[in-house]
């Protein structure tokens, strides 16, 4: 009978799945009719003389005169000369057509490659997260990293894009790639008030655009490290159907939302414009909308699915699950760290960009201060050094400078990887001793804790070097420097770090409560947790019907 309801249950989604792709594709052929300006999937005419500037960023070609503007005489002359020199010299303009799209291109080049060492770390959390947990249960931790990257990336291919980014023309266009002008929709929201993309479903109409692709390869593939990062949390107990349910959930909504109010242009990131906080809530590369969004999604399911069995004994207190493979822990660590090479600097969006340096000379200083922290710390406190925590001190202050990254020295970058590490080692324990909240890979700490503190660095240390104009606040000047970017607490700008502190705690929030709402109502419905009697025995062949060790199965006693 059990099966028989299953089977019809798969039937239903399959047919309600299948309902809701055709309403999407015929809805993206419908507009796209109508779009204005039109895709461009050849990569033809995507970059052009207006692609041409300076290294400021100061465009080559005058925009069009406003009327509605205090300078507009200044604007038509300027726009007047230009027009009249380029009658004189087409061949000037063709030139120019074909440095911008140059440009374009290099910049296409650089986000895709680094898009392919983000992907690489989908293999760090593999070899980390499966060293870190028990033998018994290695076949199948593999099996959840592996299948988290295959449905979160079809629920954000189908609408999590379009949720995301729908609308990133308006607001938050990314000019390195050529704008994206195709993708300028709210579904909900309009002007900087926008909470939900509405254009880009399953890539299509607006979505199926060379500069928009280029984007997509690379945001999907952070989208999936907010993916990867539950799976260190709720590990040797999920079964593997209710961990696909996660799966499609982060893809298709979580991360998606916040990410559209951070990066498409949403309504956080217009907060400068709107209520006069700073240059709006400031994320550069994800430690909230990537690291905090998975961490905070881990620990709303790990207080789901309550600990594992024989974590406490009848006195309470926690006992060690010791990692079963070292070997591993470090070398996925080590690959994290070269694949963070392209997550913090590749967020740029352009080789074109020469912070790119700063940027990665940042992401390094963090991670080393994170690891020495650490380990010293845990010296300090239980009288030997854990080679496991120095790890989980190396990725804190990855994910604690991924935000401020661009936007502060490298003495600043020190620091903040010194208070992820010892963020993390507190943290680890708050978690298991204080709230009893079962976390074997430490991933609620790492990335949630030090997701939000790295948001909130931002508002302290960030030095004004960087970022004029960032989500249009400033592009003359603030706070009364001309070409002055984002600017901290201890730089002088207090409205920042307030912002950046709403911002993130609102992050924390959201990821934990939607997660937490949904889940409790699917778990009444049907367990997420196996059986205790496939807990003991280890999820291997009852999950994924095969060990990881198999000799160890055919070890008999005595032999």
């Amino acid at each position: 009978m059990r099966y028989s309801i299953e089977r019809r249950s798969l039937r239903l989604s399959l047919i309600l799945t299948a309902a809701v792709t055709l309403l999407f594709a015929a809805s993206s052929k419908l507009c796209l009719a109508d779009d204005t300006p039109k895709p461009d999937p050849a990569g033809i005419t995507t970059g052009d003389r207006t692609s041409v500037a300076d290294a400021a960023g100061n465009a080559f070609v005058p925009p069009t005169p406003d009327p509605s503007s205090p300078n507009y005489a200044q604007q038509k002359k300027d726009y007047d000369d230009y027009q009249a020199q380029l009658a004189k010299e087409p061949l000037a303009g063709k030139l120019a057509d074909s440095v911008g799209h140059v440009r374009i291109a290099t910049n296409f080049s650089w986000t895709l490659l680094t898009g392919y060492l983000v992907l690489f770390m989908q293999a760090g959390f593999a070899l980390l997260t499966c060293g870190l947990i028990r033998k018994k249960n290695a076949g199948h931790l593999m099996l959840l990293n592996f299948a988290a990257y295959v449905f979160a990336f079809l629920a954000y291919y189908a609408v999590g894009y379009a949720f995301q980014f729908g609308a990133v023309a308006i607001n938050a266009a990314p000019s390195n790639l050529g704008g994206a002008p195709t993708l300028n929709h709210f579904l909900l929201g309009h002007g900087p008030w926008g909470f939900l993309g509405g254009k880009g479903f399953f890539l299509s109409g607006p979505g199926y655009d060379s500069g928009s692709l280029c984007l997509t390869l690379f945001e999907v593939v952070f989208m999936e490290t907010a993916g990867y990062i539950i799976v260190g949390a709720i590990c040797e107990r999920i079964t593997f159907w209710a961990f696909l349910l996660c799966e499609l959930f982060i893809g298709a909504v979580l991360y998606p939302v916040f990410g559209c109010w951070v990066w498409g242009g949403g309504w956080l990131s217009e907060l400068g414009t709107t209520m006069n906080f700073g240059h709006g809530y400031v994320d550069f590369a994800g430690s909230t909308v990537v690291h905090a969004v998975g961490g905070f999604c881990a620990m709303a399911l790990a207080v789901i699915l309550g600990p594992r069995l024989g974590k406490y004994g009848p006195d309470g207190k926690p006992r060690a699950f010791p990692a079963h493979n070292i070997v591993f822990v470090v070398t996925g660590t080590f690959i994290l760290l070269f694949g963070w090479m392209g997550f913090n600097p590749g967020s740029t969006l352009g080789a074109t960009d020469l912070r790119i340096s700063v940027i990665a000379i940042n992401t390094n200083l963090a991670a080393v201060a994170g690891a020495a922290t650490a380990m010293l710390a845990w010296y300090a406190i239980f009288k030997k050094p854990d080679i496991t925590m120095a790890c989980n001190g190396m990725l804190a202050g990855l994910v604690a400078i991924t935000a401020p990254c661009a936007f502060v020295s490298p003495n600043s970058a020190i620091v903040i990887g010194i208070l992820a590490g010892i963020l993390v080692c507190f943290g680890v324990l708050f978690n298991e001793r204080v709230i009893k909240v079962d976390d074997p890979c430490g991933a609620i700490t790492v990335h949630g804790y030090c997701g939000w503190l790295g948001a909130v660095c931002v508002g302290i240390f960030a030095d004004g070097t960087y970022g004029s104009g960032w989500n249009g606040v400033g592009a003359s000047a603030y706070l009364g420097n001309a070409g002055q970017g984002v600017t901290g607490l201890l730089h002088g700008d207090s409205r920042q770090f307030f912002c950046q502190l709403m911002g993130a705690t609102l992050c924390a929030v959201w990821a934990f409560g939607a997660t937490y709402i949904v889940f409790c109502i699917v778990n009444k419905v049907k367990t997420m947790r196996v059986s205790a009697e496939v807990e003991l025995e280890g999820l291997d062949v009852s999950e994924s019907g095969m060990h990881a060790y198999p000799e160890d199965a055919l070890v008999t006693p005595g032999s």
